[in-house]
């Protein structure tokens, strides 16, 4: 049987619910203005971040936190709206790398100031330092965790 949460845990977990809700909600809002959502800034941001401005598709679903068929849904917007393309991987057939193009670049050039004020003031600003280092902890822990956890289900399969 599962144990209950004190109330002073439930207060924890439901303050962290709303907040990251709310905040996600706010980010997505503000990255709407550049035409983008969350995911998308994601999967831009980290081929804007990678050599060559191209990633794996695999090794982006990993770092996006996107499942395969998630990223794969949102390459094809992107691919639209012309802000990265697919090539085939030479190496490799069944592999496929996403390349961020000039486009692209030009978005998340666009978009990242606004995103960081955004973050700022929603989030990084209403924080002490030390609270940075103590939040970071904590996520850093949890993420790492769940990591595990995921990692060990996925080699039972």
């Amino acid at each position: 049987m599962s144990k209950w949460l004190t109330p002073g845990e439930m207060r924890a977990w439901r303050a962290y619910i709303i907040a990251s809700r709310r905040l996600y909600e706010a980010l997505e809002r503000d990255l709407a203005d550049h035409g983008l959502s969350m995911a998308d800034y994601e999967v831009i941001t980290q081929l804007s971040d990678a050599p060559q401005r191209r990633m794996r598709m695999s090794e982006l679903a990993e770092n996006s936190l996107l499942s395969r068929s998630r990223l794969s849904h949102r390459m094809k917007v992107l691919e639209v709206a012309g802000l990265v393309q697919r090539e085939n991987c030479n190496d490799d057939r069944r592999g496929a790398f996403a390349v961020l193009t000039e486009k692209g670049w030009q978005a998340i050039v666009a978009a990242a100031p606004d995103h960081v004020s955004s973050v700022r003031a929603r989030f990084i600003d209403l924080l002490h330092s030390e609270e940075h280092e103590a939040l970071a902890g904590v996520f850093e822990r949890v993420g790492e965790k769940l990591k595990e956890n995921i990692d060990r289900e996925c080699s039972a399969d």
